[in-house]
């Protein structure tokens, strides 16, 4: 599954011109799609779940993930070092 999290931050990051998110948002969701990924819908208990993470990383895109996969009780996957700083449901990604 993944977040409409992840497409989010790719659109913003994408129109701010950043250089690793240089592709379409869109263009990258209807892949994960096609390879047979869900969506996985942001509810309330998510966003609510934001405030139980400490404060090591400041990136709202990264916190919502991983609120995402704590209240879900699924693992995140990310290559992203303050990330995988946190306690949690977290498995680095190669």
């Amino acid at each position: 599954m993944f977040s409409p999290a992840s497409i989010w931050e790719i659109a913003v990051k994408s129109g701010l011109g950043r250089p690793h998110f240089n592709f379409d948002a869109a263009v990258f969701r209807r892949a994960l799609i096609e390879g047979g990924y869900i969506d996985l819908p942001i509810n309330g208990l998510h966003a609510a779940a934001v405030v139980r993470l400490p404060d090591l990383h400041r990136d709202p895109f990264d916190r919502l993930l991983l609120a995402q996969a704590m209240v879900e009780g699924v693992t995140l996957l990310s290559a992203d070092e303050a990330v995988l700083s946190y306690p949690g449901p977290i498995e680095r990604l190669t």
